[in-house]
């Protein structure tokens, strides 16, 4: 029983959250800084899940061939490259930190 009050308070919970954007002025919308953290919002969500999923191992904080994989894209991302190019680099060099390290 306690799994459907859960369900229920969290259906609740986020129509209360799409009512509010609804009641929310316009004018508040409007606002050069609110505009600024709305598109900046994608990024940092983005940012935190990259690095949750890089570090993480359960319930341990873990350096291993991720992180070389993730500075391998860094240094693409900064020289330019495109894309799937970055992602491919990010997947050799993980691959070959994976390979030498067993």
């Amino acid at each position: 029983m306690n799994v459907w009050i859960a369900i229920i308070a969290t259906a609740v919970g986020c129509y209360a959250v799409k009512l509010l954007g609804l009641l929310v002025p316009a004018g508040v919308l409007e606002r050069p800084l609110v505009q600024r953290l709305a598109a900046l919002m994608p990024v940092a969500l983005l940012a935190a899940l990259t690095a949750q999923q890089t570090f993480q191992a359960g319930d341990a904080l873990v350096v291993d061939a991720r992180l070389a994989g993730m500075a391998a894209a860094a240094l693409a991302l900064v020289l330019r490259a495109h894309f799937l190019v970055v992602v491919g680099v990010a997947v050799a060099v993980t691959a070959g930190v994976r390979l030498l390290t067993g």
